[in-house]
């Protein structure tokens, strides 16, 4: 459970560093945005303090209730509608949650996958609630500007991974008469959670290095006569060091985008044991594969997942079609196990999300970026690493609270 009780946060001090801004629809904000992670794992404590510091902070709109006991138990083994209208009621507490913790600063955006049932009403409620901005990925965003029509001032922000889907979303936006208020880029080799490509064959692809992707856009844009600072670029996905964040500005990109690192800091809103599974994963623990969704995706190689792949043939191979979805309420557009479909992921996401986010170590997914975390297997402050972002000073020792990642209740595997 959440706390909904959190102090405003202590905006002091600030950094000193030399990288510019980020400026969307006329507000500016540090260089730095928080990706979304879902099921709760960036929730109002963790967005609402990223914003809080000046930066973007960013909710996941799946499957919020799981925050608040009295939604769950409403809508636990119940019918979708009365599991729609507890998980919109969840995204209007952590939206109003997060902005007063943020304090008027920064700003607070909702992610809201394409790839769910409920995609249209998320994105309403999050404006209705006072998001900041609406990012969209996991599937072509083109009807969004659609969807959010009455909310002008809600800035929009499509989660692409190549130059050849920025160029249609723009096209097709600027036929609505609206343009992307920034764009993130994810890169499918280094992400985590649901990847931007369509085949896991395809995730090492050069087409998404941002050494390639973000000229290949600057130069669409200049032959459109869009200008170069109009719709700010935004990599996400390996980056890691100061280091890497300047070599992307000197590229065009207007910020950077990172979630692995944010979900394991302090203020993150999953259970401890989830944040010591990401911290204590090397190189050889995390591993990719299909999803439900239809989309590759990055995770650890915890107990459950170990499992899972180690039957995955077998449940494929007797994938029926009809309905199999164990939550009964259709999350997903497209579900590998709801629709039979053998070709992709045979399992309940939504169920094994959760359960990483409890902490259960044993049957949770544990999505998770390739790259090595900032500070290691330590888990520290959000203010820690937004200062080390910004100034590549490592802070000499770790704050007051901060611990090691070692695993809990993981007797199959190692991931330390």
């Amino acid at each position: 459970m959440t706390d909904m009780t959190d102090l405003a946060v202590d905006a002091s001090p600030r950094w000193v560093h030399d990288l510019p801004p980020l400026l969307i629809r006329g507000r500016t904000t540090l260089p730095i945005v928080q990706g979304g992670m879902g099921v709760g794992v960036s929730a109002h404590r963790l967005a609402g303090t990223v914003a809080g510091l000046g930066a973007v902070g960013t909710i996941a709109s799946i499957d919020l209730r799981r925050h608040h006991p009295d939604l769950m138990a409403q809508s636990a083994n119940t019918d979708k509608a009365t599991v729609t209208i507890a998980n919109l009621t969840a995204l209007d507490r952590e939206i109003r949650a997060a902005k007063e913790l943020a304090g008027g600063r920064g700003l607070v955006a909702v992610n809201i996958m394409r790839a769910v049932t409920d995609y249209a009403a998320s994105v309403h409620q999050a404006c209705a609630s006072g998001a900041d901005a609406i990012v969209m990925g996991a599937g072509l965003p083109l009807d969004l500007p659609d969807l959010a029509a009455d909310f002008p001032d809600v800035a929009l922000i499509p989660l692409l991974s190549d130059a050849r889907g920025i160029q249609l979303v723009i096209k097709k936006w600027a036929r609505k008469g609206r343009l992307p208020d920034a764009i993130v880029i994810e890169h499918p080799r280094h992400a985590g959670g649901h990847l931007g490509a369509a085949k896991i064959d395809d995730l090492a692809d050069p087409r998404f290095d941002f050494e390639r992707v973000l000229p290949d856009v600057h130069a669409y844009f200049r032959a459109e006569g869009i200008a170069a600072d109009a719709i700010p670029l935004i990599p996400a996905g390996g980056i890691n060091t100061h280091e890497r964040i300047r070599e992307v500005l000197a590229l065009g990109a207007a910020a950077v985008q990172l979630g692995t690192a944010f979900a394991v800091t302090e203020e993150g809103d999953a259970h401890i044991a989830f944040k010591r599974v990401l911290a204590g994963a090397c190189p050889d623990d995390i591993v990719e594969f299909m999803s439900v969704a239809g989309l590759p995706a990055r995770a650890v190689r915890t107990p459950w997942l170990e499992t899972y792949l180690a039957y995955l043939p077998k449940l494929a191979a007797v994938a029926r079609k009809k309905a199999r979805c164990s939550l009964k309420w259709d999350c997903l557009i497209q579900c590998g196990l709801r629709d039979g479909n053998a070709k992709i992921g045979q399992f309940c996401i939504d169920t094994q999300l959760a359960a990483a986010l409890k902490g259960d170590v044993a049957k949770g997914l544990f999505f998770r970026g390739a790259a090595a975390l900032p500070f290691g297997s330590e888990i520290r402050p959000v203010r820690d690493l937004l200062g080390y972002l910004l100034t590549g000073r490592m802070p000499a020792a770790a704050s007051a609270g901060a611990s090691t990642a070692t695993m809990v209740n993981a007797p199959a595997i190692s991931v330390a």
